[in-house]
């Protein structure tokens, strides 16, 4: 009973520190040639944790990191004309654009697994930004983008989000496959008797 409240106190505490910590690199962007902007690797302290706890625990950890960037974000909800794209925006720009981080553990403990998971849960958080982008975004289209002639929202909201989208997941895996071996015990929970949950 003392040991299981112990790993609760670990878990909460690690958790917070990873969001915060997360949080701090989403504020520090470096800002691309064709828009949008790259963070420090704002979503691995969430990749981390989902892996190390699961991603039941990952996905909780996540959501709370997603209203966080809500209410850093709150001025762009005042961009949807209309409660649905007001929802939209609050919805796919943000909560489940950064909930489904989360789920990045599903796929294991393994430096494969993690390499997999990162490139499954940020394409699904591209693929939110995406709808957005042509849904609600697509009204400030540019006649021209990245050399190219812009007839649709969703070809634009496909160059302009996959952009920075690519960025972020690249550097993620980099960064994550550098750090798996000397922190394998942390990303799979072998400190304090953690096990991975079924």
């Amino acid at each position: 009973m003392e040991q299981k409240k112990k790993i609760t106190t670990l878990q909460l505490v690690e958790s917070a520190l990873m969001i915060a910590i997360a949080t701090v690199c989403s504020m520090v962007k470096i800002d691309l040639p064709f828009g949008g902007g790259v963070t420090i690797l704002s979503m691995l302290p969430i990749v981390i944790i989902s892996h190390r706890y699961g991603w039941k625990w990952g996905v909780l950890v996540a959501f709370t990191y997603s209203v966080g960037q809500l209410l850093l974000g709150l001025d762009n909800v005042a961009y949807g004309t209309t409660f649905l794209m007001g929802a939209g925006i609050v919805l796919l720009d943000y909560i489940v654009a950064y909930t489904v981080i989360g789920l990045s553990g599903v796929f294991g403990q393994k430096r494969s697994s993690v390499a997999i998971g990162i490139a499954v849960t940020f394409t699904l958080r591209f693929l939110c930004h995406y709808l957005t982008g042509a849904w609600i975004w697509g009204v400030w289209m540019p006649e021209e983008f990245m050399g190219m002639k812009m007839v649709s929202p969703w070809i634009y909201s496909a160059l302009y989000n996959g952009w920075y989208m690519l960025f972020e997941l690249v550097a993620t895996e980099i960064v994550a496959m550098l750090i798996y071996q000397p922190l394998k015990p942390y990303f799979c929970g072998e400190q304090f008797g953690l096990k991975k949950e079924a």
